[in-house]
């Protein structure tokens, strides 16, 4: 065997071992079609010669490697945290670490973000955060996640029914449809929206759902008030303001997450608002905290866990002819935070 010199490359490999570079890339990666004699020779060889496998190269063939990159737009909020845990349990069951990126919430750090992670090599992507109303926003990380999956990689997303890639999609407009139905058979008619940015896809989904169910009972969606804001605590204190400023008959509120409904508890408190005497509070999600704030968030319950875990599942799968779509479930949680519309009202 000739002296090698610098990192040793497959090619070396095959020619110290006299076969292809194909059967030596079977021989390492355990493909049966290469003989046991064989293949044990060429990994000697491989050993001896100190190659260490090119783990790009080996995830473009198809072949596990140890990293999943996930994307989410805030890690610190608990919906995306609970998300990472889901994906980070199932992924250790299978022998895979998870290296997280924060993508800020806008399309351009998103992309962003998804090219530093192809940067790193990953074995798979898996993106979270809802997608968006106008679908050019989308198109360049369209392109960018088809051509991971064309170059060999595999990829997920969580929240988005436009990417051509397969989907994990919470139950939005039904969430939105049942948390409409319990307050109107509570007797709300005045409802108001603190909402999150409205170029989002589960803020359509979900306002639609409970405008659907307003429309259904009688009451006409198009006169109810809605403010925007940011998705978080503070969007929801001032979101709430706002709302009561221009709406002041309001007599229930439907913050568009449950960190946004911790916000309009905070602005009720702050202008001696009862909680739900006075006005009801109710949302989505179910995060951790939802029990736990005072009065108990009445919500609908995302499996945020297990939709890390299902994108997670997908991502293990072969590429299929056409992306999946896997439908998550969702459950009406009646707490302390919504009651009947009081009298007068």
């Amino acid at each position: 065997m000739g002296e090698h010199r610098g990192t040793p490359r497959l090619i070396d490999v095959a020619t110290a071992s006299g076969v292809s570079i194909a059967t030596a890339s079977r021989a390492l990666t355990g493909k049966r079609s290469v003989n046991a004699t064989l293949a044990l020779h060429v990994q000697q060889v491989a050993t001896g010669l100190g190659y260490v496998p090119n783990v790009h190269a080996r995830s473009l063939a198809g072949v596990s490697v140890a990293t999943l990159g996930l994307v989410v737009h805030e890690i610190h909020d608990p919906y995306f945290s609970e998300i990472a845990s889901g994906v980070m349990r199932l992924a250790g069951e299978h022998g895979r670490s998870v290296q997280i990126s924060h993508a800020e919430r806008t399309p351009e750090s998103e992309l962003a973000q998804v090219r530093l992670m192809r940067f790193h090599r990953v074995e798979a992507l898996i993106v979270v955060g809802s997608g968006y109303m106008d679908p050019r926003l989308e198109l360049p990380l369209a392109l960018e996640l088809s051509d991971y999956e064309n170059a060999g990689g595999r990829a997920a997303v969580i929240g988005r029914h436009n990417l051509p890639v397969d989907a994990v999609l919470p139950d939005n407009e039904a969430a939105g449809h049942a948390l409409g139905l319990h307050l109107r058979q509570l007797g709300h008619t005045s409802i108001g929206f603190v909402s999150g940015p409205n170029m989002l896809n589960t803020i359509s989904d979900r306002t639609a759902g409970v405008a659907r169910a307003l429309r259904e009972t009688g009451v006409d969606p198009a006169q109810l008030g809605t403010t925007f804001g940011p998705f978080t605590r503070e969007g929801g204190v001032e979101g709430a303001r706002q709302l009561l400023a221009r709406h002041p008959e309001t007599t229930a509120i439907v913050a568009l997450n449950d960190v946004m409904a911790v916000g309009v508890l905070h602005s009720l408190r702050s202008l001696g608002i009862s909680v739900p005497s006075q006005i009801s509070v109710a949302s989505f999600d179910d995060i951790s905290m939802a029990a736990d704030v005072a009065p108990s968030l009445t919500t609908v319950r995302i499996p945020m866990a297990d939709m890390g875990a299902q994108a997670v599942k997908l991502i293990l799968m072969p590429r299929a002819s056409r992306p999946r779509r896997k439908h998550t479930g969702h459950e009406l949680v009646v707490r302390d935070s919504t009651g009947p519309v009081r009298v007068g009202a």
